[in-house]
């Protein structure tokens, strides 16, 4: 797998766009996620993506969106006290624009400990995750990308049984590309090919 590159992956039946490497596999249906998710995933990793479209949260800031997300998301995991925060930025989307500007999405990363599925507490895993919120306002929209990266898979969790339990082998030395290029990635080609995916916006 040495030189992975991203491949155009089409979503939602094609009314969107993205890119990320062929190694991640649609389980949207095998983990039964809701309408408005897509779910992919490397099971020789343990990494994840998923594409959420979410109504649009207007009480909350645009700038501040990612972290809001990445709050909520760690709050929903029992993780709220663990998320520690390691970078927040925007990122230019190169595929899609938005009336004459070019959309940007605002993006937050950090790392925290979850346990999968019904795990305790003790099975917990330590993961670093990625968000990116595309507000795409003329659809009343909020897109939310989700990478998940695991850092130290605990002896105790599910994952083990596929990934060996202690540090996750770096991306490079497993020829794959970082989990944080495939995030880069998967945002700055994220395009929309059908509005009508959102009753007819715009």
């Amino acid at each position: 797998m040495a030189g992975e590159s991203c491949v155009p992956r089409a979503l939602f039946g094609g009314a969107i766009s993205t890119a990320f490497p062929a190694r991640f596999q649609d389980v949207s249906d095998i983990r039964q996620v809701p309408d408005h998710q897509e779910a992919f995933v490397d099971p020789a990793r343990d990494e994840s993506l998923i594409f959420e479209l979410l109504d649009l949260k207007i009480e909350v800031d645009d700038a501040d969106s990612a972290l809001w997300f990445l709050r909520d998301i760690a709050n929903e995991q029992d993780a709220g006290d663990d998320l520690v925060m390691e970078h927040t930025g925007t990122l230019g989307l190169a595929a899609l624009t938005l009336g004459e500007a070019p959309a940007v999405a605002t993006t937050a990363v950090g790392h925290l400990a979850v346990s999968k599925g019904r795990q305790s507490r003790e099975a917990r895993n330590f993961i670093r995750v990625y968000l990116a919120n595309i507000r795409l306002k003329n659809a009343a929209t909020d897109v939310l990308i989700t990478a998940y990266e695991p850092l130290l898979i605990n002896p105790l969790s599910e994952s083990a049984a596929a990934v060996a339990a202690g540090p996750a082998i770096p991306a490079e030395q497993a020829g794959c590309l970082p989990m944080s290029e495939i995030f880069k990635h998967a945002v700055m080609n994220f395009n929309v090919h059908d509005w009508n995916l959102f009753n007819g916006g715009p």
